[in-house]
Parts: structure tokens; sequence; C-alpha cells
């Protein structure tokens, strides 16, 4: 695959590595508004995008992805409040748009974990849900966008509960603290407790690398496809 690159900070890098090693090129690489002016052009030239920005410009970063034919992988996150819209366009546009809050298969196994116990535990309402999430002090959102679709889950999948919060929760919410520290890689941890035991599920990464190995296998599940997917879709969970 001939890859374009849209967003060159720390993932940038790392996809850029793996991607070599495992035979593919890069065609194109945009880290800022002039790059965009100067070599555009080249996107057309490439099988497909992924995407390691900032929210404030994924938007645009997909909607000429779109307008270019090329399939788009997206890893940021911060932009989900606009996801009808770039539904739309994508759909508009016959485009194709892979995004996860997190292409880690460790982390959407624990996902599926996750909506399992939430729903095993609608019927044992002693068990209220908590969650901590960890990681980089350059992680510009908080709660991540991985703690965020974790407590959906749990509101989809345990009807006692309809939001969270980042607050001191009150009834049917979830409480979510965001930790920023050093260079944390990324930490997820959900404990449901009662007065009698506590049950933890955590998630740990260790590295960026299976970031960048879940994205190079979402950019090429994607070729020939068109609509929207996410990570569900490419592990059939």
């Amino acid at each position: 695959m001939k890859i374009a690159l849209l967003g060159y900070g720390k993932m940038g890098h790392e996809v850029e590595k793996k991607a070599i090693e495992n035979g593919h090129s890069i065609g194109l690489i945009i880290d800022n508004e002039s790059d965009w002016t100067d070599k555009a052009y080249l996107l057309k030239e490439c099988d497909v995008a992924i995407e390691f920005s900032v929210p404030a410009v994924t938007f645009e970063n997909m909607r000429r992805c779109f307008e270019s034919r090329v399939p788009v992988v997206v890893g940021t996150t911060g932009w989900y409040d606009k996801f009808d819209a770039i539904t739309h366009l994508c759909n508009q546009n016959k485009g194709t748009l892979f995004y996860a809050s997190n292409f880690s298969i460790g982390v959407n196994i624990f996902s599926e974990i996750n909506r399992k116990l939430a729903s095993m535990l609608e019927a044992y309402p002693m068990y209220a849900p908590s969650m901590i999430e960890i990681h980089h002090t350059q992680k510009l959102d908080a709660p991540s966008g991985t703690a965020i679709s974790l407590a959906n889950d749990i509101v989809k999948y345990n009807h006692r509960y309809k939001t969270f919060t980042k607050e001191i929760p009150k009834e049917a919410e979830i409480p979510v603290k965001s930790i920023r520290e050093g260079n944390a890689t990324g930490t997820h941890s959900i404990t449901w407790s009662s007065d009698i035991d506590i049950i933890t599920i955590t998630h740990e990464a260790m590295n960026r690398q299976g970031f960048v190995m879940g994205a190079l296998m979402a950019a090429s599940w994607v070729q020939g496809r068109k609509g929207v997917f996410t990570m569900p879709d490419m592990l059939k969970l």
C-alpha cells in the first residue's frame, strides 16, 4: 500500500516506521496547513490515509480524503460530536471511513469483556462502576476517547446508568477519572464495587505497537469497502 500520513507526531512516526518494515510506502506526509497547500495533489496517488492528528483538523482531513476518493483510517479522538455530519459526508461522497478510539486488538477484546460484564451486573444493583484512565501529558482530550467508548458501552448494556461524569457522580452517573503523567502509553481500569467485594478489569498498553499494527490492519482491511466502519467490524466481535 501507498499510505498518506495525516499527522506526524508520535503515532505518525510509529506508523511510518512499521509501515516501511512491512513493505508499504509513504506517499504523503501532512503535518500542518502549509503541507496541504504544497502537497495536497499527492493524496489522490495514495491507496489509503492514516490520520493521527489533533481534533481541530480531523474533520477537514477526513473531508479531503472523501473528496479524493481515498479511504481514511482515523485514530484521532475528540471529534465525535461531529460524527453524524462526517457519516453524511462520507456516504454522500461514497467514501470510506474506518475510525476507532483505540486500534489495539487487546483493548477491543477488553471492550467486549466490559460490555458483557456491564450486562451481567445489571441484575445486581449492589455493584456500582467507576473508571480511571491514565495517559501521557501530551494527550489533549480527557477523558480519552477509549474511556468515553467504555463508559458509553456500560450505559448501553446496563440500563441502571444514564451517562458518565468527570465530577462527583449523581445517581445513574459513572465517575471517570483522568490522569495525565509522564510518557504513560495508556491504562484503562473499570471497577465494580459493592459492600462485600470488588471486581476490576484493566488494560495496560506497554507501548504503541499494538495501536500501530491495528491501524495498519485497518488500512488493509478497508481496501475495496465503502461506508463507515470500526474495530468490531474488522475483528467480528
